[in-house]
This record gives structure tokens, C-alpha cells and sequence, in this order.
């Protein structure tokens, strides 16, 4: 996996920039780096397109860290196809954090079963913006 570190960090920060939430606090060189280190510690799994990585999710026995999808891939099936395989590896459950601002990244999981469980007003996080953090059960 740390083969694929750079087009995971180009969805990630694509991903970011095109959806309603607020911008990092790190810089671009910091964000690569830091996705390098954590692909090489923590379960990532891709969703390629004709050979690209237009999708990734990184996650860890309890926590679903990241979910990112390209935003020229969006409404393809691949976020559903990525949380389901998450569900499926953790299916004890997991957890989430979202920020309260995407919205569509709220109805996404609301829709396939995570539920809202805890509301902050964004002071433990470093972008200081409200999170929710969200559950999906298991089976």
C-alpha cells in the first residue's frame, strides 16, 4: 500500500477541497506525510478506476479515520462500496468523526445506517470546528 500514498493524498486532499467543510490547518507537504506514516500503520483499502486510485478508506479495529472519494467520482457507488467493505471487516461496529458542516457527508453515512451519537462544538479537534461523531452499530 505505501505505493499508492501519493494518489491516496491527491483524493484526500481533493476531497477535502470540494467538499463543505473546513479547510486543513496543515499544509500540503505535511498532509502527504502524514498519510504516508499512517498507510503503513493503519488498514487502507483503494478504489481504483481504469488502473487510478479515485478512492480510499483508512481505518483502525474501532474507527473509520478517513473515507474520501474524488470528486470527479462522486454518486459512482464507490463510497458505498468502500463502507460496506469497512462494515464487513469491523462488523462489531465502528465509529466516526464527520464535521457538522457536510452535510452530505452526514446523509451518506445516516443513509446506510451510522447514527449521530455525540454533537461538539469543534474544541477538541485542530480545525476548531463543530464534529459529530457518528456509529455504525454493527451486525
Amino acid at each position: 500500500m505505501p505505493e499508492d500514498a501519493a494518489a491516496v493524498a491527491d483524493v484526500h486532499l481533493a476531497a477535502r477541497a470540494g467538499a463543505p467543510m473546513p479547510p486543513s490547518v496543515h499544509t500540503e507537504p505535511e498532509v502527504r506525510a502524514w498519510l504516508a506514516d499512517r498507510i503503513g500503520a493503519d488498514e487502507v483499502w483503494v478504489a481504483e478506476v481504469d488502473g487510478a486510485v479515485v478512492g480510499y478508506a483508512r481505518f483502525t479495529e474501532t474507527w473509520l479515520d478517513d473515507l474520501y472519494v474524488d470528486p470527479g467520482h462522486l454518486r459512482e457507488g464507490i463510497g458505498t462500496a468502500l463502507l460496506e467493505l469497512v462494515k464487513s471487516l469491523r462488523p462489531r461496529g465502528f465509529q466516526l468523526w464527520v464535521f457538522e458542516s457536510n452535510e452530505p457527508a452526514r446523509a451518506f453515512y445516516a443513509a446506510h445506517g451510522l447514527l449521530e451519537r455525540e454533537h461538539t462544538d469543534g474544541s477538541e479537534n485542530p480545525e476548531r470546528e463543530p464534529d459529530i461523531r457518528m456509529e455504525w452499530p454493527g451486525v
